[in-house]
């Protein structure tokens, strides 16, 4: 007998209020270090009606106009004018800015291990790159997860790799004019029929788009599914039972921050898995990398991906935790639901053999110092086809299928 069951997973777009406050804090994290690469970022952003406030923890060399990035920022989100209720041009910004506590980055910028190296080492090339990768310790304490199954090509889940194309594609129709009466703010949900953890159907689809007045809600209906579902959607997974929603409530003209006030961090669900993977509780966006919120689910990602990606697993999930000042994790897990010949706890000796999961080394490995992250922001972290980055590279698969062929 199948074992049939429905999930569903959502995403939105880069003018929900909570997403654009998203992209605000990481336009900022870039602002800083296109002009320092070392500078410490913890930025929040929280938006309501006419009004932007900026706060957080900032230390760096570099000068940046907060409120410049903030307004252009707000401007290439599509909040032009006053037709959808708020105005990059015109609304106040708050800047409530201070430095880096000094107990986090004594731990951060020396670990406890660089502490305590033997100071008596010649130093070898080994001993010189170890060091080096002891020298920061992780931000903060705290869990990440990440997960890769095989359901799309970019080992990511059905739902929401589905749903972050949707929107994505709604961003697309508005900005280039094909649909040129949609607003910034819009959503997506897409509900997979599942038989024997296979992805087989799509039961539900839902597009909510904010759009001008007096445009009739038939026309609408009619545009979003010729040109924003149907081109992005594979025929295979639509049947005639399929459900297609669009603006169920008839009406979506006020939207943005002027309908519902917006947060940095808010939408955690949506930058990793859909829901499908578990997740630390610690936000991404507004963080440098030495935040190992960010940077450890980067890298538990990137393991998760190369285990799939070797054929090691149909579906994988990393923890990975570490403590405040300590480079090295304090723990690894895997599960990999049954969908392994390979024990767990083997997978687990592989990856602490094969992966090198201290923060400089993440940091160095991924070239996270860069100005990256603005464009991660909105429709996800992870599988980005069209943004692809270093964690997701799958550059591990061999040292992975070597390590179990000499064991």
């Amino acid at each position: 007998m199948n074992n049939t069951y429905l999930f569903t997973s959502e995403s939105v777009t880069e003018g929900h209020p909570d997403k654009m406050c998203d992209i605000l804090s990481d336009a900022i994290l870039d602002a800083y270090l296109e002009k320092d690469p070392n500078a410490r970022v913890a930025c929040e952003v929280t938006a309501t009606t006419g009004i932007i406030s900026v706060m957080g923890e900032i230390t760096s060399n570099a000068i940046v106009d907060i409120e410049r990035v903030v307004r252009e920022t707000v401007e290439e989100i599509g909040y032009v004018g006053d037709q959808f209720g708020f105005n990059a041009k015109t609304c106040e910004v708050i800047i409530r800015i201070d430095k880096q506590s000094e107990d986090i980055n004594m731990g951060v910028s020396s670990s406890k291990e660089y502490k305590s190296r033997e100071v008596n080492c010649n130093m070898c090339d080994s001993c010189l790159e170890n060091d080096n990768y002891n020298m920061i310790g992780a931000g903060d304490q705290g869990m990440m997860f990440g997960y890769a199954c095989d359901e799309t090509e970019s080992l990511m889940p059905a739902p929401l790799f589905y749903a972050h194309k949707l929107c994505h594609q709604l961003s697309y129709v508005r900005k280039n004019k094909v649909l040129d009466y949609l607003g910034p703010d819009g959503k997506s949900m897409v509900t997979f029929e599942y038989r024997d953890d296979k992805p087989v159907r799509i039961d539900t689809i839902v597009v909510s788009t904010q759009h001008k007045d007096n445009v009739p809600q038939d026309k609408i209906l009619s545009d979003v599914k010729n040109s924003v579902i149907m081109p992005v959607i594979p025929n295979v997974y639509i049947d005639d039972h399929t459900k297609i929603l669009v603006n169920p409530t008839g009406r979506f003209v006020k939207g943005g921050p002027s309908a519902d006030t917006g947060l940095t961090g808010r939408k955690i669900i949506v930058d990793t898995y859909g829901g499908m993977g578990r997740h630390g509780g610690g936000a991404f966006s507004g963080k440098d990398a030495t935040k190992v919120d960010r940077t450890g689910a980067y890298a538990a990602r990137y393991v998760a991906k190369n285990i799939v990606a070797a054929k090691i697993a149909k579906k994988c999930e990393v923890q990975i935790a570490y403590a405040i000042g300590v480079a090295n994790p304090v723990s690894v897990y895997v599960n990999t639901f049954g969908t392994s010949n390979i024990p767990d706890e083997d997978i687990i000796h592989m990856i602490n053999a094969v992966f090198e999961l201290r923060p400089a080394s993440i940091i160095e490995r991924f070239q996270m110092r860069e100005p990256i992250y603005k464009k991660l922001a909105a429709y996800g972290h992870f599988g980005r086809l069209d943004c692809i980055r270093h964690w997701e590279n799958v550059d591990k698969v061999g040292a992975i299928k070597k390590y179990f062929h000499q064991v």
